[in-house]
Parts: structure tokens; sequence; C-alpha cells
């Protein structure tokens, strides 16, 4: 269940990396930066190192090259304790 989570996070987290390229390009409205870096903490941060890597967005920003591999590190130790505590029974 929690894979499925965050398999379906990192989607959504990569296509609003996707999208939020798209609208710069074409000068655009925007995505909230603090929008992208909260989906990466709520379990899409794979999603989010991939897509800032194959649209090359964000990567210069220090809140993104730091904050996304941040919230991976996180989200895989929010899975490491829920399947410690939980994964037992």
């Amino acid at each position: 269940m929690i894979l499925i989570y965050l398999g379906v996070m990192s989607i959504a987290t990569f296509v609003l990396f996707g999208i939020d390229k798209k609208k710069a390009i074409a000068h655009q409205w925007r995505i909230k930066e603090a929008t992208l870096i909260l989906m990466s903490f709520l379990g899409g941060a794979l999603g989010g190192i991939i897509g800032m890597s194959l649209f090359r967005h964000k990567t210069r920003k220090p809140k993104f090259f730091i904050g996304v591999p941040l919230a991976l590190i996180c989200n895989i130790a929010a899975v490491v304790l829920i399947y410690y505590f939980f994964g037992k029974m």
C-alpha cells in the first residue's frame, strides 16, 4: 500500500515538474515552488528528482538541488520506520 502511494505521488510530482517547465518556456503561469517541494516531501521525491533531471528544471536553485534529495531521504526514512513499526504485524 505504501509503495502504491509513493508511486502515485512520484508520478504526480514528475508531471508537475513537467508542466511547470512547459509553462516556464511559454512564459505562462507557474506552479508555486512551495507546491513542488511539498509534493516531494509528501512522497514524490523520486518523481521530483527524475523530473528535475529529465526536464532540466530547477536544477540550479539550492532549495531544489538540496531540498528534493533531502525529501527523498525523508521518504526512505518514513518507509523504513513504517515498515519497522507496522510491517511486522
